[in-house]
């Protein structure tokens, strides 16, 4: 395939980041939007040969247009700054004003269309918006489905995927998710860049030969069980998983504060799929074939967590192994 150009948005972000690097290596090129350049990501990216940096607002017509002059290719992937459906449509506008021949959008399910007893995710149906948008202006565009980071692990104080460090150097990790029920994940900084560039390679036709097609990006599933063993091993640390209510010690913003109770009750008390229904079925096979070189959680746990958590300025790494890691399941409060 020809050198191609390639426009990201929100570039700083893990899922654009790790599509710039792979992209830059291969020898593409890659014109990265970004607010700034502050930060050690922008810096990085900024750096790196065959990417231009782009500073400028999304909502900034006259900008989106010079972002996407003469490009080929772009990987959107919103956020919850500022108006995001209304940006959202702004871009495929834009790119589809362009002339853009492919146009890869990171969206997520509503979960109230398949079942009225499921709420939608706030910043999740957001992005569902945009997509229906997208496929009704006639882009040509393939839809990923991200699933849960494991870079989203933390032992800071926020809510959802906190492994709350224990007084004995073991952690625990409370969320409302059933024990039992597997859940999609995928190390969104290794191995989204990899998956998007195939699906690039590929062509938007490529899934059954479907007009914009979605495709479900998840290297394993597992449950919180199997997660909580995985970093047990990885961590060289006892690791006890407690299910219950979603824990806010932290301020947060309304928008992310609603979609936390949505989750809660959707994905937590209600078991409804990850993905909605359409994608769940054998999702890890799609992104298998996309990119077999995957980073699992265990070695998330070994190699980077630590990594992480030592650049948020936390020493427990230093500390040394806890004997005998393992899993331990705990029921205190419901869901």
């Amino acid at each position: 395939m020809p050198t191609k150009t390639i426009v990201t948005v929100n570039s700083n972000g893990r899922q654009s980041a790790s599509l710039i690097r792979v992209a830059s290596a291969v020898g593409w090129q890659v014109r990265a939007q970004m607010r700034d350049k502050n930060g050690i990501v922008a810096e990085e990216l900024s750096e790196l040969p065959n990417v231009t940096v782009f500073i400028g607002a999304l909502e900034d017509p006259k900008f989106l247009a010079n972002l996407f002059k003469n490009a080929q290719l772009a990987f959107i992937n919103t956020t919850h700054w500022g108006d995001e459906v209304a940006i959202g449509r702004s871009l495929a506008d834009a790119a589809k004003k362009a002339g853009i021949q492919h146009y890869i959008f990171s969206s997520m399910p509503d979960h109230s269309i398949y079942n009225e007893n499921w709420k939608a995710l706030p910043m999740w149906a957001q992005k569902y918006t945009v997509e229906n948008y997208i496929r009704q202006i006639g882009l040509p565009a393939t839809f990923v489905y991200c699933g849960i980071y494991h870079n989203n692990f933390t032992s800071l104080n926020y809510p959802l995927f906190r492994m709350e460090l224990q007084d004995d150097g073991s952690f625990v990790w409370r969320a409302p998710f059933h024990p039992d029920i597997p859940l999609p994940w995928l190390d969104a900084e290794h191995d989204v860049g990899p998956a998007v560039l195939q699906i690039f390679k590929e062509g938007p036709r490529k899934w059954g030969g479907k007009r914009n097609p979605s495709v479900a990006l998840a290297f394993s599933e597992l449950t919180p069980k199997e997660v909580c063993r995985a970093f047990a091993k990885g961590l060289g640390r006892r690791v006890k998983y407690n299910r219950g209510p979603i824990e806010i010690a932290v301020p947060v913003p309304a928008g992310y504060r609603h979609h936390l109770q949505a989750l809660e009750d959707t994905l937590g008390r209600q078991s409804a799929p990850y993905f909605g229904p359409e994608l769940e079925k054998n999702c890890t096979e799609q992104a298998l074939e996309l990119w077999e070189g995957y980073r699992d959680i265990e070695e998330y746990a070994r190699e980077v967590f630590p990594v992480e958590e030592s650049a948020n300025g936390l020493t427990w790494m230093e500390e040394g192994e806890t004997e005998q890691p393992e899993v331990e399941l705990d029921f205190q409060g419901s869901c």
